[in-house]
């Protein structure tokens, strides 16, 4: 077939193929109506003017944060827009202060001011003296903020947030904080920490019930009837599962899908699933290891180093002390990342102090990890 004649075949398995978009948000999310509920709760009180509670929204990568904030929020816009105004930002994307308040503008107005010759202070008085006019509340997502940790821009962008009724009375503000990490790790200035004071929201990762059900339902909305046998879904959410990440099992049925459609199949057949998993395999890992800290990748690195199941950590701690010295609290929380983002599994020996020491064992293979390690330029 020709490039022309693939550009413009119009028989397609897709019944609707944004389903598979990653910010495609369902209509249906009933796996995360508890926290859906919390997030509720802590908007109801702006609908009768009054403040908003604070949440720090805790959990791994692909475990709904996103899509449920991004849910809460449009059901806020479509039926209580007239009294709380509801701003989701990525601080991946917008990781200054100027940049996070040209977000609150653009919803506020609009349109973003501009990127020069305009003062912060005026996009600041411009957004809170609105707020005060319309007696709407402001509610803030800032998603990643991790990426505000540098050079502690967090804390300049939650005074600025937190504390605006210090200079437009009556105004009332609340931030939604999303942070895909094991604990809240940085440290606020005294005054923003004392008002932020955070209701904690956890999202725990999906079971693999719950990945087969998130993938069945992708699969209803996004192809025609008997398109993929449940089989193939099972065996794409069994490896979506072993890798912890959602958006890897909504990736492989799309792919499977574009390589079904390139061989003119009707159907989504094991040899496309095959195709779809040796295109997504490397750039999962490779996208998981790019984000992590230094010292995170170095400890994988010496992990993967050792060609052996079943390390225990006290043997670990003491290879990797031998060149990098660090305290043993430190090195389990290193470990804990390292299971937290689904790299290793660790279980209890029930030996070594306390009871406390673990079996190490990677879920991926080792080569394939020091492979993106040394792309990363990672050494041991």
């Amino acid at each position: 077939m020709k490039v022309e004649d693939i550009l413009l075949y119009d028989q397609t398995i897709f019944k609707d193929i944004t389903v598979f978009n990653p910010d495609y948000t369902p209509d249906k999310f009933d796996l995360r109506a508890p926290q859906m509920n919390s997030l509720a709760l802590s908007i109801r009180p702006a609908l009768k003017q009054g403040k908003p509670t604070n949440n720090l929204i805790l959990g791994s990568c692909a475990t709904g944060k996103t899509t449920t904030v991004r849910k809460i929020f449009s059901i806020i816009d479509s039926k209580y827009s007239g009294e709380v105004v509801c701003v989701y930002i990525n601080c991946q994307l917008h990781s200054t202060k100027f940049d996070i308040f040209s977000q609150i503008h653009k919803k506020l107005f609009g349109h973003a001011p501009p990127e020069t010759g305009v003062p912060f202070a005026r996009v600041y008085n411009n957004i809170m003296n609105e707020l005060y006019d319309t007696d709407r509340t402001l509610i803030v997502a800032l998603d990643d903020i991790n990426y505000l940790f540098n050079k502690n821009m967090i804390s300049k962008v939650f005074y600025d947030i937190l504390r605006a009724y210090e200079s437009f009375e009556g105004v009332r503000t609340g931030i939604f904080a999303v942070l895909s990490d094991i604990e809240f790790r940085y440290v606020l200035d005294k005054n923003v920490g004392s008002i932020f004071n955070a209701n904690e929201i956890v999202f725990k990762p999906y079971n693999y019930d719950e990945i087969f059900k998130i993938l069945k339902e992708r699969v209803s909305y996004g192809f025609f009837k008997e398109v993929i046998t449940d089989d193939l879904i099972e065996e794409i959410a069994l490896r979506t599962y072993e890798r912890g990440d959602i958006r890897l099992g909504i990736d492989l049925l799309r792919i499977s899908g574009n390589y079904a459609e390139a061989d003119a199949s009707k159907r989504i057949l094991s040899e496309h699933v095959n195709k779809a998993v040796k295109q997504l395999d490397p750039i999962s890992l490779n996208y998981i290891i790019k984000n992590m800290s230094y010292e995170e990748q170095r400890l994988l690195n010496y992990i993967a180093i050792f060609n052996e199941d079943n390390l225990t950590s006290g043997r670990i701690y003491k290879e990797y002390n031998r060149n990098k010295k660090i305290g043993y609290t430190t090195f389990n929380r290193l470990i804990n990342k390292l299971e937290f983002l689904r790299l290793i599994d660790t279980k209890y020996t029930g030996s070594g102090v306390k009871g406390n020491s673990r079996f190490i064992n990677l879920r991926f293979d080792r080569k394939h990890i020091r492979k993106c390690l040394k792309d990363t330029e990672v050494r041991s």
